[in-house]
């Protein structure tokens, strides 16, 4: 994945996926080589991915992978309050801490791959919740996202069954 460098756009990226190039947002504040809780920014450098997830209500399970596939229920969440020991992990709801919903009323996590930024080895305040999500597109643009990298829905349905199988997304 690459973004370019011009300040006015470096919420805009591009996903490079077998010799092709989709367009993908990143955080409005660009990409960081020093993640932060609350910057905005997307982390550079490889993120391993974790699992995949969708919305069944809404979207089909992709084919290929199954098992790397699960259903976002209704109780799922993820806790992005840094200093309590669920910090940047899955939650169910209610959840007494900070939380993001995973079933969100846009479509933004309809389909979404959980990357490993700050999960494996957690540090406080160095960034929560990143996600490939769905891209938000308003006045035929693709908005930024508050850290994680977007596809456009029609992108990312059509690439599921491919993401399944990489090790990583690399931001650089």
């Amino acid at each position: 994945m690459r973004a370019p460098q011009s300040p006015a756009t470096r919420h805009l990226g591009r996903f490079l996926l077998d010799r092709k190039a989709y367009a993908c947002a990143l955080g409005k504040a660009g990409i960081t080589g020093n993640k932060r809780e609350g910057d905005s920014a997307t982390p550079r450098g490889p993120l391993p991915i974790v699992s995949g997830r969708f919305r069944g209500d809404r979207a089909h399970k992709p084919f290929g992978y199954e098992s790397f596939w699960q259903r976002i229920k209704p109780e799922d969440g993820w806790c992005d309050a840094a200093f309590t020991p669920t910090y940047n992990t899955p939650v169910s709801l209610p959840h007494p801490h900070a939380h993001e919903v995973l079933t969100r009323e846009d479509h933004l996590y309809d389909r979404l791959i959980i990357l490993d930024w700050n999960i494996s080895r957690r540090a406080h305040r160095r960034g929560s919740a990143i996600f490939l999500h769905q891209a938000r597109i308003e006045d035929h643009q693709m908005r930024e996202t508050e850290g994680c990298v977007a596809l456009e829905a029609r992108v990312f349905a059509k690439l599921a069954p491919r993401l399944a199988q990489l090790t990583a997304v690399h931001v650089v």
